[in-house]
């Protein structure tokens, strides 16, 4: 066997070399993986009239049912995670979106709440393990000059799952009845599933950390650079100078990465509460407030229009400027919308239809930012799973908005005074981020007198 004559960084590597078809796979198949999140979550929320009305219950009693899904979404990142980094990201993302389509064909054959509830905990959670492993997969395939505008795409998925989500059940539900957004929502992920499992490689840096793996890595990399050749290499993970020894699990909440961890725990938790009670209660929200059941639609059909580009541009933005900082000030340009939306109840219609736009804009581009984010701060060996921790984490945040908003519904809170209320934790959100990157400027400026000893000893 010949000996490798050079070390070659594959994430280096893949820095260096332009955006291949194969990258643009990648971000594809991702994208729709994130598509099936979103269509779930708006699907679910436009066939609860139909299921009162047919079911004759109650809307508290299908509060939990939209809770159980979000349980199962927290539960199923919090599991993806580890799992990503000890067996593979291509792996467990197959299993979570063949769990999406197979637990949603199952509830739509459901005819009792509790049997409801049961399969929406269930697809909760390939909805969860699905999100975390495709963030960390599309970063780690993503070149750094463009990672933020290539993730931050990716997760543009949910936002048009969203869109799509509304858009068919309104046409479903009245030709179809509701059982048959669900079917639709099974069938989509399944397909989805067998076309990953088929052309989606495994992440080139989770297998340069691993033993025996030369000759796939070297048949992926051929895939982005036809070019070139690698029988004489030895390929690696860069870790930035930073050691990632241990556990996935037990360096994310190690002494060094501790105080990160938990303000982006802390961010995405409050960005969570903010947006899942306005996604779940925002068309009530409008309806007491006097609008009427098409204007209330579309008005909030235009909040997740407004997230597909919003994070875009912030993606954008994060790859020519300081990340942390984009994402900071979009969550300080968030809460002044939200407070604005919540004053604005009464005003002209295109008027406020653009400030619900522009609201969904910066706050989905926050919320999406801040769930790639931390693919930048974790190692190789621990990223999935810092990256899951977040989500995972951050989704007991959009259980207890939907708990909260039915809660100030009950209490006969108003819209203005609700959008008033939220934009305070939007605030603290941005707070902890920006905090993150004092943590990291405090890591760096340790390593350097460390670097300098090493070098003069």
């Amino acid at each position: 066997m010949n000996q490798p004559t050079r070390t070659l960084d594959v994430q280096s590597f893949i820095d260096g070399e332009r955006f291949s078809p194969c990258q643009w796979l990648i971000l594809t198949l991702c994208f729709l993986a994130f598509a099936a999140d979103g269509f779930d979550n708006a699907a679910i929320g436009y066939i609860v009239p139909a299921l009162i009305r047919d079911w004759g219950v109650a809307r508290d009693a299908l509060g939990s049912v939209m809770s159980a899904a979000l349980l199962g979404v927290g539960i199923g990142a919090l599991a993806a995670g580890p799992l990503a980094d000890r067996v593979g990201r291509k792996t467990v993302l197959v299993l979570s979106i063949a769990c999406i389509g197979v637990w949603s064909l199952a509830a739509a054959q459901a005819h009792t709440i509790g049997v409801l509830l049961m399969f929406r905990f269930l697809t909760g959670l390939g909805l969860g393990a699905a999100m975390p492993t495709g963030i960390t997969l599309t970063s780690e395939y993503a070149p750094e000059r463009i990672r933020g505008v290539v993730v931050n795409s990716m997760i543009c998925g949910f936002s048009c799952g969203m869109v799509i989500g509304g858009a068919a059940s309104a046409w479903l539900i009245p030709h179809a009845g509701w059982k048959s957004v669900l079917i639709a929502g099974g069938v989509g992920p399944c397909l989805i599933a067998l076309l990953v499992a088929v052309a989606m490689p495994e992440s080139a840096q989770f297998l340069a950390v691993r033993q025996g793996t030369h000759a796939r890595i070297a048949r992926i990399l051929k895939r982005i650079a036809p070019q070139q050749q690698f029988d004489n290499c030895r390929f690696v993970a860069s870790q930035r100078g930073e050691p990632a020894r241990g556990a996935a699990l037990a360096l994310v909440l190690s002494r060094r990465y501790l105080p990160r961890t938990l303000l982006l725990w802390a961010a995405y938790f409050l960005t969570l509460v903010v947006y899942y009670l306005l996604v779940n209660w925002m068309p009530t929200l409008f309806h007491d407030a006097g609008f009427d059941a098409s204007r209330s639609a579309l008005v909030t059909s235009l909040f997740p229009l407004g997230g597909v580009i919003g994070t875009v541009i912030t993606g954008w933005l994060m790859d020519r400027f300081d990340a942390n900082r984009t994402i900071t000030f979009a969550y300080v340009l968030a809460a002044l919308l939200v407070f604005i939306v919540g004053r604005s109840v009464g005003s002209a219609p295109v008027f406020f239809g653009v400030l619900i736009f522009l609201c969904g804009m910066v706050l989905t581009s926050a919320a999406t930012s801040t769930s790639a984010y931390p693919a930048r701060v974790y190692p190789t060996q621990a990223r999935a799973t810092g990256v899951a921790w977040v989500l995972g984490v951050g989704r007991t945040g959009a259980v207890a908005g939907a708990f909260l908003g039915g809660e100030l519904l009950t209490l006969g809170w108003r819209a203005a005074d609700v959008f008033g209320l939220l934009a305070a934790p939007t605030l603290l959100a941005g707070g902890a981020v920006y905090a993150v990157s004092i943590c990291l400027s405090h890591a760096r400026g340790e390593e350097e007198p460390t670097t300098a000893a090493v070098k003069h000893s």
